[in-house]
């Protein structure tokens, strides 16, 4: 991924919350007609200070078979995102540009397919996504729950390397700063107003707020 210095993203924190905020993402392996990619949920955990991805895929899927030889993969996070009208820069001699921010990471993919880390990997994925249905999940018969798990493939990725690429008008002073984050915030799309919450919380903008007198 392309990334200038001044939108890369260095904090690890940063990094790891954008990714439990923004499970949702895209898998991406090499097959013999190029790219493969899936688009699923995908969840994180911190194992000895390294990131460690997990999920899982229909097993009709093709992509199934490119986890077999453990082969490096790409998982893509990709969070709020806006439209930049130039209008809103001090300069009129400006372009319209495109705010986002998306996390990369890389790593060796392999399946999982033992049937109680399965069942594991699904108890996490109801948890994090609908905790109110568990108990009905756990409720259900063991024939039907452990029969849904032969219809998917488990699998890891051990993070190799990340990049993470926050592009939010950081070259822009801190008065566009501060007229983007404005009007992104009057959007009623949440990628849009998400992106402004994202550039106020990464300090953008802040130096043109003053106290009312």
């Amino acid at each position: 991924m392309y990334i200038p210095e001044f939108n890369r993203v260095r904090n690890q924190a940063d990094m790891v919350s954008f990714v439990h905020a923004n499970p949702f993402a895209i898998l991406v392996s090499s097959s013999d007609n190029g790219p493969f990619a899936t688009h699923i949920p995908i969840l994180a955990r911190q194992v000895d200070d390294q990131m460690v991805l997990h999920g899982h895929i229909a097993k009709s899927n093709p992509h199934g078979a490119l986890l077999q030889g453990n082969q490096e993969s790409l998982a893509i996070f990709h969070g709020p995102h806006a439209y930049i009208s130039p209008k809103l820069y001090e300069s009129r001699e400006s372009v319209p540009t495109w705010n986002y921010a998306a996390v990369h990471v890389y790593g060796n993919v392999r399946p999982v397919t033992d049937p109680e880390l399965l069942m594991e990997e699904v108890r996490e994925i109801i948890n994090a996504f609908d905790p109110a249905y568990f108990e009905q999940w756990s409720g259900l018969n063991d024939k039907f729950r452990y029969g849904m798990l032969k219809q998917i493939i488990g699998f890891e990725m051990v993070a190799a390397r990340i990049e993470a690429k926050f592009k939010i008008s950081q070259n822009r002073t801190k008065t566009d700063q501060a007229n983007v984050i404005a009007s992104l915030e009057q959007a009623d799309d949440t990628a849009i107003t998400g992106t402004a919450r994202l550039m106020r919380d990464q300090g953008l903008g802040a130096n043109t707020i003053k106290k009312q007198e």
